[in-house]
């Protein structure tokens, strides 16, 4: 049984969950776990597990690339398993790959307080598990994050465009530890720094964000009609956000900023055009090959000492999206 803990904090300035479109899973496969897909290695290669809690959104899909590019080149198999928001499912996920003796798991936005059956299991069978925005728990040895520190400049542009005064319509999802950190950061920047803005708070569903988005913005933005003051929605990830802009262009409406977290191509693209404020960039994909490799380096030597890698993001807006795009090609694939 895992003895010792290795903490891999990535540390940002803030950037999704989601959070949180990217990659597609085949519906097939894994029992009450969700659909499966599997690339790379061949015959005797270890198996890198990966229970994600949306495949196809964007952030997750940026990981699960990473990873596997790191895996793949290390002469593992991996497979991925869409638990589709669903903690049982990743429970079961878990306890399929511990089934299957995989050498690691990784756990992508789930918290670790809701993984305990496959936490335990894979505990039991020594199978290092390492989660990305999952949080610190028992079972856990490795921890990549992605959660408060990337929603802080996209909160911070919020409270200063806002001016102290106006109505924020908040999108958030609490299954999720990442958009649990993000909404809590924001409610005591929010407190702390614009304690008169009136704040609309609802939940979105994984799969249905983008719909949901659009749904909760039609009813805000009948509550606030344009000239009603400084209006602005802030989504935990982008996704809800894009969801709202869609309502809010069907309506005509320019006076609303929208703000998101994560970086999607889809998000740069739509800071772009013009159509979301603001977003900060997480590079997943190097968090998604550094958590391999530190969770290889870890196996390999022994050394289970607390490990910290530092991936800051980065806030793009229409003023920094030509500089950012010249550093940072890659962010619209």
């Amino acid at each position: 049984m895992w003895k010792n803990r290795v903490v891999l904090a990535a540390a940002v300035v803030c950037a999704a969950v989601v959070g949180l479109s990217g990659c597609s899973v085949p519906e097939s496969a894994a029992p009450d776990a969700g659909s499966t897909q599997s690339s790379g290695g061949g015959s005797g290669s270890k198996l890198l597990g990966i229970v994600t809690i949306s495949a196809t959104d964007a952030n997750n899909a940026r990981v699960i690339e990473g990873a596997t590019e790191a895996a793949e080149a290390a002469g593992w198999t991996v497979e991925v398993v869409d638990a589709a928001g669903n903690a049982d499912q990743a429970n079961t996920a878990i306890q399929n790959f511990v089934n299957k003796d995989a050498g690691m798991v990784f756990n992508l936005v789930f918290p670790a307080t809701s993984l305990g059956a496959g936490l335990s299991a894979a505990s039991q069978a020594e199978i290092p598990v390492a989660t990305w925005g999952g949080g610190p728990g028992d079972g856990i040895v490795v921890v990549a994050g992605d959660g408060a520190p990337f929603a802080e400049p996209a909160t911070q542009a919020l409270i200063d465009a806002l001016d102290g005064e106006g109505e924020v319509l908040a999108l958030t999802y609490r299954t999720g530890q990442v958009c649990r950190d993000r909404e809590a950061l924001f409610d005591e920047m929010m407190a702390e720094q614009a304690p008169d803005v009136t704040i609309t708070k609802n939940e979105v569903n994984i799969p249905g964000f983008l719909q949901d988005g659009a749904r909760y913005a039609n009813a805000w933005l009948a509550a606030n009609p344009e000239g009603s003051g400084n209006l602005a929605v802030w989504g935990c990830w982008e996704d809800p956000t894009l969801g709202a802009i869609s309502s809010i262009k069907q309506q005509g409406r320019t006076d609303v900023l929208t703000y998101g977290i994560n970086g999607s191509s889809t998000a740069i693209k739509a800071v772009q055009d013009g159509d979301l404020t603001a977003t900060v960039f997480e590079d997943a994909r190097a968090e998604g090959r550094t958590m391999f490799e530190e969770t290889l380096a870890a196996i390999e030597s022994g050394d289970f000492s607390s490990r910290t890698v530092d991936v800051p993001g980065i806030l793009v807006t229409a003023d920094t999206i030509d500089d950012f795009l010249a550093e940072h090609p890659e962010a619209l694939d």
